[in-house]
């Protein structure tokens, strides 16, 4: 067999041995993880605006499941690092709030009273994602939407 034909055959012969590792290296070992950027990108502000469009979504898609003539809408307010979502009825006026709080360090989730259902806190996992904690527990911004507001949106309706 020729030197050309052996080269076609089986090129990784010829590389490098630090070729072939570079090759085989993940692109994450290459880059060394940006934890001070990432852990920015999960402050407690980012996540709360993050919410707020996520609610948004929320209380437009429960108000366009309504059946028609339905006595009852869901509406939002916002001011000042507070979001109320609202369930509006003519007998009934009822809210969950979620207000921004930096001194707690947290996201207070609170009924129209001011009782506090739960509070939400944000911390980067061992694996550099971001993920949301309620009662010691990790939870997706999806199951803190619906610990907050499916009694509001789906009980006695």
């Amino acid at each position: 067999m020729s030197e050309n034909n052996r080269v076609q055959e089986n090129p990784q012969e010829e590389k490098k041995p630090s070729e072939n590792a570079r090759e085989n290296a993940s692109p994450s070992a290459a880059t060394p993880f940006d934890w001070v950027t990432a852990r920015l990108s999960c402050a407690l502000p980012r996540v709360f605006n993050s919410l707020v469009s996520q609610l948004e979504q929320d209380v437009a898609t429960r108000n366009s499941l309504r059946p028609p003539n339905s006595p009852y809408e869901f509406s939002l307010t916002e001011d000042n690092g507070e979001l109320t979502v609202h369930l509006n009825t003519a007998k009934l006026r009822r809210s969950v709030i979620f207000k921004l709080s930096l001194p707690d360090h947290a996201i207070l989730v609170q009924d129209e009273t001011g009782n506090r259902m739960f509070d939400v806190t944000s911390r980067l996992d061992d694996t550099g994602k971001c993920v949301l904690m309620v009662n010691g527990e990790e939870r997706d911004p999806w199951q803190v939407r619906r610990m907050a507001l499916e009694d509001l949106m789906f009980s006695g309706l």
